[in-house]
């Protein structure tokens, strides 16, 4: 795999959203898109992934700002491609781990024993600052996907980033950035969240609470970015669907 070059989402004089690449390769991988938000001299990363994307998510975050200006690395939940890189994050930065509470105690596992540098975010969520007070809002997202599971919105760019939820699973050849047709796109992301997410209770409390954003982009962390109208609809749909407990029968083949 490979990963593509970086993407501007939103930018003005102090402040600029960028997603990071997104994966290339054949039909079996699993494709994540990684985030760094920039604000005057400081970076936040979001999700930056996986140890074999490393390499790579390190160069096109150096091309915008140098790595020991990170001040902080979130996490969305703990699976291994969002998170099994954090090692190797945690060593070239002297950023602040933000990541939920319930998954502190495996950190080891990953190889990060520094506790002094992890934030452990309770189920309320919190924020991420910025010297000159700006603070990125952490939004709860639990049980959508993860029952320890955390979001982020950016006030500045309006841009929601929303790890899991949303997330697309595309063939190589029709990959692009935005979602061009939510009605064709649908193909997508259906049985992803109707395996993945807990419950219709948790989809529609989920999107109560984003209906309460002003947001222009959501961006999440594998497959395309939804923007402008798509948004609405996406919630829309995602607050209609049975999933998970919904289908339990279904699911164990009775």
């Amino acid at each position: 795999m490979s990963l593509s070059d970086p993407k501007i989402l939103f930018e003005n004089d102090e402040h600029k959203f960028i997603m990071l690449g997104m994966e290339t390769g054949d039909e079996h991988g699993i494709y994540t898109n990684q985030y760094l938000i920039l604000h005057k001299d400081e970076g936040v990363l979001l999700d930056p992934g996986g140890v074999h994307v490393f390499p790579k998510v390190l160069a096109n975050v150096s091309e915008f700002i140098n790595p020991d200006k990170i001040t902080g690395i979130f996490y969305s939940h703990q699976d291994p491609d969002v998170s099994s890189g954090i090692a190797l994050w945690s060593n070239v930065t002297n950023a602040k781990i933000y990541a939920s509470n319930l998954w502190e105690r495996f950190l080891p596992h990953f190889g990060v024993f520094d506790e002094k540098k992890f934030i452990a975010l309770s189920d309320k969520g919190g924020n991420i600052p910025f010297k000159d007070g700006l603070k990125l809002e952490i939004v709860p997202a639990h049980f959508m996907h993860s029952v320890g599971n955390f979001n982020i919105y950016d006030p500045i760019s309006k841009i929601f980033f929303s790890g899991d939820v949303g997330v697309g699973v595309v063939p190589p050849s029709e990959r692009s950035i935005f979602v061009e047709s939510f009605e064709s796109y649908k193909k997508y992301i259906e049985g992803f969240h109707v395996r993945y997410m807990t419950s219709n209770k948790a989809c529609k409390k989920y999107v109560d609470l984003l209906n309460k954003y002003d947001i222009n982009i959501l961006a999440p962390q594998h497959g395309s970015l939804y923007k402008d109208n798509d948004v609405k609809k996406f919630l829309n749909w995602l607050s209609g669907i049975k999933c998970g407990v919904d289908i339990i029968d279904k699911i164990y083949g009775m």
